[in-house]
């Protein structure tokens, strides 16, 4: 299993950054780590709320630790954060984006790691059954 590098990692969190701007968010934080849940990377912009940190962590770590989109896993109610895959489908690591809505951080993420030229969950559900995200049954994503 590859790993994501600095320099993809700095992108990503870059592009989030900008994008967040753009979009009029909320101050944004991104962490994006290895596989392992190692942090490669992590700012949080001028004027975002203490224990971004910890909240932008704990996203990336239930993508990676679930095999899903946070926003699927639905852990409080939280999404941001993402598997970040490889050109090959196989996963390199993960981003957890927090400071706006769920909706707002989850296309933050999405347009990170698309930045970066690397791929989402969503990107490679037709590369085989190995790649496809399990979803839950439930109608409400529990």
């Amino acid at each position: 299993m590859g790993s994501i590098t600095l320099e993809q990692a700095n992108k990503i969190i870059e592009a989030i950054l900008k994008r967040g701007a753009e979009m009029d968010c909320r101050p944004i934080s991104a962490v994006v780590v290895e596989p392992g849940c190692i942090v490669k990377a992590f700012q949080k912009e001028d004027g975002a709320s203490m224990v971004r940190f910890e909240m932008a962590l704990g996203k990336a770590y239930a993508a990676l630790a679930l095999s899903r989109s946070s926003k699927l896993v639905r852990v409080r109610h939280e999404g941001g954060g993402m598997q970040i895959r490889g050109q090959d489908g196989e996963v390199i690591g993960a981003v957890g984006v927090t400071g706006d809505t769920e909706d707002k951080d989850e296309e933050l993420a999405v347009h990170g790691i698309h930045s970066a030229g690397l791929k989402t969950d969503d990107d490679v559900q037709h590369m085989g059954r190995k790649f496809r995200t399990r979803l839950t049954a439930a109608a409400d994503g529990r």
